[in-house]
């Protein structure tokens, strides 16, 4: 079904749309007349060797892909929606180590095991420590007038949250900031992170990973890494796979709940009455309506094991799937003036923890903890907290990132 409205040649994997906005006027346009759309591509520019791959915007059939996964594979192209030209195949698939990018019953025993440090007994046993960081973090920034607030606040906590759930000593936290970024900055160029820097920030944390791994082995501690390395042949990840699991932490806990942080200050600052109505009240209906807002993860993408039909398109075993959880989180159908960043919204099924299914967040009940603890902070110590600048986006073909926050603490 044709779209005219989208200029010819227009990629919703293109990062140059996202340095400046994510295209949610193009998501509504193919709502209403393509919702599931081919979109062409030059050929193998996203590092797999094809043409393009199928753009599924609405939130019934984002759904209906993520809980499928014998007819969507994550592993056969992996989640990620672009990389390179440059990408090679041996490259792709030494991601599908990650669980990120397994299908069942792989994907199963290793998320039976790893969700052990997710329970809510585990959840709950770190929020005293993580609420006193929350205001530590505040308090800090506060004192310095005015600030980045990226750097300054909403990346510490989720630094931190991670340290203390697998006892990476918090100071080393700055060096697992430095490796989440270059490996998914690879499309910014101002950050000067190629492809091979971004590797190899991979292969650093992955090393590092293990080589915890293996002294917790040695001598196990009351941390998850004990929990979930101590006894492989009981059943526990080997070195190699709790090294990607750390990897898949560093982006998915580490580079998401940053950015929701990120977008959920820029919108109470671009929404005053909100920020008021927060201050005021302190919902718990926000955490959830500022990560539907800010959609961190913009598209993931699944790879059809064989022919089938999705929203009247008829897709070919092989092709690309892109899901777009941004489009999905602003649908019409599901959300009453989903334009509007409302903090009272109930009930809220966004999908901005995926779209259910295999890979639904496992570390939702930390994320959003972290947001609820860090905006509790904020409006404590710093209500009067203002603008002081827009905010840079990251260059990205599917996150939603900002770079720097000018603001004035107040």
């Amino acid at each position: 079904m044709p779209c005219p409205a989208l200029p010819d040649g227009f990629d919703f994997t293109d990062p140059d749309v996202y340095r400046t906005r994510v295209p949610l006027p193009e998501f509504a346009q193919l709502r209403q007349t393509a919702p599931v759309w081919w979109n062409a591509q030059p050929h193998g520019i996203a590092g797999f060797g094809d043409d393009g791959y199928w753009v599924v915007t609405r939130h019934q059939d984002v759904k209906e892909v993520s809980t499928k996964p014998e007819l969507f594979s994550a592993s056969r192209n992996t989640s990620i929606i672009r990389f390179n030209a440059s990408m090679t195949r041996e490259q792709i698939d030494v991601q599908k180590l990650i669980m990120l990018n397994m299908d069942p019953p792989e994907h199963t025993r290793v998320r039976q095991i790893v969700q052990r440090g997710f329970t809510p007994r585990a959840i709950r046993g770190l929020e005293e420590a993580l609420r006193r960081r929350a205001a530590h973090i505040v308090d800090e920034a506060r004192r310095g007038g005015t600030g980045d607030f990226v750097t300054d606040i909403a990346c510490e906590l989720p630094l931190q949250a991670i340290a203390e759930l697998i006892g990476i000593p918090q100071d080393d936290r700055a060096r697992i900031f430095d490796w989440s970024n270059k490996m998914v900055a690879y499309d910014d160029p101002e950050l000067a992170i190629t492809e091979e820097v971004g590797a190899n920030a991979a292969m650093e944390l992955i090393s590092y990973a293990m080589n915890l791994a293996a002294a917790r082995k040695e001598c196990p501690a009351e941390d998850i890494v004990s929990r979930l390395v101590a006894a492989e042949h009981e059943g526990n990840l080997g070195s190699d796979e709790f090294g990607f699991f750390v990897l898949l932490l560093a982006v998915a806990g580490n580079e998401t709940t940053r950015n929701a942080i990120t977008h959920g200050m820029h919108a109470f600052l671009t929404h005053p009455e909100q920020w008021e109505l927060f201050k005021r009240e302190r919902p718990e209906t926000a955490a959830e309506e500022i990560v539907r807002w800010a959609t961190p993860v913009v598209s993931f993408q699944r790879t059809a094991t064989q022919d089938t039909e999705l929203g009247g398109a008829k897709i070919k075993e092989g092709q690309r799937v892109g899901i777009f959880y941004s489009s999905a989180n602003h649908d019409p159908e599901v959300f009453t003036d989903p334009e509007v960043f409302d903090i009272t919204r109930d009930p809220n099924p966004h999908l901005g923890f995926g779209g259910g299914g295999p890979h639904f967040c496992l570390g939702k009940s930390l994320a959003v903890l972290e947001i609820n603890l860090i905006f509790n902070a904020l409006a404590d110590a710093m209500p009067d907290i203002t603008l002081a600048g827009s905010p840079r986006r990251l260059r990205s073909a599917w996150l939603n990132g900002v770079k720097e926050l000018r603001v004035h603490y107040g």
